[in-house]
């Protein structure tokens, strides 16, 4: 039996693989289970088919292979230690740096409103906020022609 036909990459399956992937990466953080013991449950699920499978897969294994990386690539902009941060925000920050950093071809605003609207949906109440605060100047370093604040000094504005 062969595998299913790889679909055609969408937002929303987009959208669908971030979410999955937050929650993959969480129970990873959290119990520090085989990444592919993990992304086989994951597949599992009877919604599994309206992911993108693919970048699920990528935002799954890349972001644990660049942990050390991506980890300083916000630490600056924490008010805390990585490991003091809610599991929650720390797999969002983690995710969405990771396209920041490796994926040029998604434009920050899609990250950041990608991982602002993960927050509302998993975080703590102000979740949402702290981590749009801390993308905004992630964003602000990582691409810095993309983002016009850069230069200017401004802030993020229509993401939430």
């Amino acid at each position: 039996m062969s595998a299913a036909p790889a679909r055609k990459p969408t937002p929303a399956r987009r959208t669908r693989a971030r979410r999955y992937a937050l929650q993959a990466l969480y129970q990873w953080d959290l119990s520090g289970a085989d990444l592919n013991g993990i992304e086989v449950q994951f597949h599992e699920d009877e919604d599994f088919g309206k992911v993108d499978a693919d970048y699920f897969h990528e935002l799954l294994h890349g972001v644990p292979a660049h942990l050390d990386e991506l980890d300083a690539l916000y630490r600056d902009y924490l008010d805390r230690p990585v490991g003091e941060l809610d599991p929650v925000e720390r797999a969002l920050l983690r995710l969405a740096v990771y396209e920041l950093a490796h994926r040029p071809d998604i434009p920050y605003r899609v990250v950041i409103n990608e991982a602002v609207n993960l927050g509302k949906k998993f975080g703590a109440e102000q979740a949402h906020k702290y981590v749009n605060g801390v993308l905004d100047k992630a964003a602000r370093a990582l691409r810095p022609v993309e983002h016009p604040a850069a230069e200017a000094g401004g802030g993020l504005s229509g993401t939430s």
